[in-house]
Parts: structure tokens; C-alpha cells; sequence
């Protein structure tokens, strides 16, 4: 098979396609004839070997795909831990499911991480009730995008983070309450005042000065679902500082779930629903062919696009 290369960490050069041996079958396994492999800040992350977990070179990312199974090409969207940047790939049954007809491979790339992601930080991690205030960061991305809609069919008052003018603009039409410049010096202040006070609940993936802006904004009592770190600089708290107003702050990685035998089959039955009754609306993102990973790679971390980014296994190689 094709498939992306990784065999040394570095910038997006180090994405190389190259002739692969196939994924040998395994029990418990399906072996997926990959549409769409997803794009995300954790494959920044495992490139330049930042990422949570070790990754063995050499190393073929990507750690969401949908594509078919079986002679009878049944579609199926699924989580694994590297390996989706392919023209085939073995995803465990447990953290793979069934594409309905009526959603399509794109729908079903963007709701498989960054779907399941939004919704579990929301609902699992930050528990959101109706009339509740919540901060989305990277609102016009593939997982904020889906954010604000979920928390705004929950009945939040969403506060939407973007770096530009359209995607604040993005934002509020997907929902938001309202949205505020994430690169503002005075961060704080602005996401206080367009909340009419300190929030309940903020999600936060920038660290560094973002982290600490978004924090100062939590209200006593209130909480923070870390899920990243796409700056590079990793934040740190003080106890104290979580003393002093009784927040909660909590970390949340997807993978942690993939062994809960209900939590993502609930999730994802709850996305698609969302889908089918126009509640939810991944937003178009792009889809690059699977040569093109570097492009894509440099697209993501320049945040100039919007919606899900993915590749295509499918053109000519």
C-alpha cells in the first residue's frame, strides 16, 4: 500500500509517501480500506515528537479513518493509535462503527475525534447545564466549530475564541452568544466582558498565556477541560490558584475513553442524531491527497483554515 512515512521527527518534510507493507489482520481487528484519514494538533504533535505518548520511528500517523470493510464495502468510521495516514488500516471493533447512509465520509471524519472530543469534553468532563456560560477556544476549527454547536443545542452561553474577524463572525453564526479576539493582550477582560460576568466553564488548548487569560476568567466554583497545548508552551497552576476560587481543572486525551465500552458508543450515536436533525453541521474543511499530508500539516498549524482538515486516500498515488 501507499501510505505517510515518518522516519525521523522534524517539520513537515519529514511526511514522506512511501510504499508500505499492509497492516497484517489481527483479531478483534478491521482491516479498513481508508476514504478519509483525518487531520489533527495531535499529528503536529507526534511529528515533531511533543505528543503525549512514545511514537517508533519509523511511524505512519494518523489516529482517525473511515473507509470500508468486507467484500461488501461496508463503511465504517473508526479511532486508532497511528496508522491512518494509508491507503489501509486495522482499527479495533471496540472504537469503530457504522456510517449511516445518510452521512457522508466527510461528516463521519470530522465527528470520529474531534466530534467524540467535543462532545466528551463538554458533557464528561465539564458537565455544561442549560443557561451556563462556556468558553470554546479555536471556535472555527474542526473540533471548536463542532463545540459551539453542541454546547449551544445544550442551552450554554457560548463565548467563542478566534483570531480573526471571519471566524469570530463563523462563529456566531454556528451559535456562539458572542466571540472574542483570542490573540487579545487584555484576554481576560474581554471574554468577562462579553459574558456579563466570569464564566462557568471554559475548554482550553493553546496553553501558555492563553491558558492563564482563560483560567482568570473561571468563575468560583467553576471548571477548565485542558485538551491541549498547540503553542508548545505547556501552562502550570498553582494550587493556590485553585484554592482561592475552588476550580476544577481537568485534563482530558480521547484515548483514555477508547476501552470505556459505552462512553463512545454513546457519543457517537448522540453526533450522528445531531447530524440527521441539523442541530449539528460539520463545517467543510479541506480534503488533500494523501501526498499532499506536508501541505496540509503547515495549513493546520498556520490556523488559516476552517472546518475539518483531511486527506484522501483514494486519488491516483
Amino acid at each position: 500500500m501507499r501510505a505517510i512515512v515518518m522516519t525521523e521527527f522534524g517539520g513537515p518534510e519529514v511526511l514522506r509517501l512511501a510504499d508500505a507493507p499492509d497492516p497484517e489482520p489481527r483479531r478483534g481487528h478491521h482491516l479498513v480500506h481508508v476514504t478519509r484519514a483525518g487531520v489533527n494538533f495531535a499529528d503536529l504533535h507526534v511529528r515533531d515528537n511533543s505528543y503525549l505518548a512514545d511514537v517508533p520511528l519509523p511511524y505512519i500517523p494518523g489516529n482517525e479513518v473511515v473507509g470500508t470493510i468486507g467484500p461488501g464495502g461496508r463503511r465504517i468510521a473508526g479511532l486508532i493509535r497511528g496508522g491512518g495516514y494509508a491507503q489501509k488500516a486495522l482499527v479495533h471493533t471496540r472504537v469503530s462503527w457504522d456510517v449511516p447512509d445518510d452521512i457522508t465520509d466527510d461528516q463521519a471524519v470530522a465527528l470520529a475525534l474531534q466530534g467524540n472530543s467535543a462532545w466528551h469534553l463538554l458533557h464528561t468532563s465539564l458537565r455544561i447545564a442549560d443557561g451556563e456560560t462556556v468558553v470554546v477556544p479555536a471556535a472555527a476549527g474542526g473540533l471548536g466549530s463542532l463545540a459551539v454547536q453542541l454546547a449551544a443545542h445544550a442551552g450554554a452561553k457560548v463565548i467563542a475564541l478566534a483570531s480573526t474577524a471571519d471566524k469570530r463572525d463563523l462563529a456566531v453564526k454556528l451559535g456562539a452568544y458572542a466571540a472574542v479576539d483570542s490573540t487579545s493582550e487584555d484576554l481576560t477582560e474581554r471574554i468577562v466582558e462579553a459574558a456579563g460576568g466570569p464564566v462557568h466553564a471554559a475548554m482550553e488548548m493553546t496553553g501558555g498565556r492563553t491558558f492563564d487569560a482563560t483560567l482568570a476568567a473561571v468563575a468560583p466554583r467553576g471548571r477548565l477541560a485542558v485538551f491541549g497545548y498547540a503553542s508548545g508552551d505547556i501552562a502550570t497552576v498553582t494550587t493556590r490558584a485553585l484554592m482561592e476560587r475552588s476550580i476544577t481543572v481537568a485534563g482530558f486525551w480521547l484515548p483514555h475513553l477508547y476501552t470505556d465500552r459505552s462512553a463512545l458508543p454513546d457519543s457517537v450515536e448522540a453526533l450522528f442524531a445531531a447530524v440527521r436533525s441539523g442541530a449539528l453541521k460539520p463545517l467543510p474543511g479541506t480534503t488533500y491527497p494523501l501526498q499532499e499530508a506536508a501541505r496540509a500539516h503547515q495549513n493546520l498549524a498556520s490556523r488559516t483554515q476552517t472546518g475539518k482538515i483531511s486527506l484522501d486516500t483514494t486519488q491516483p498515488q
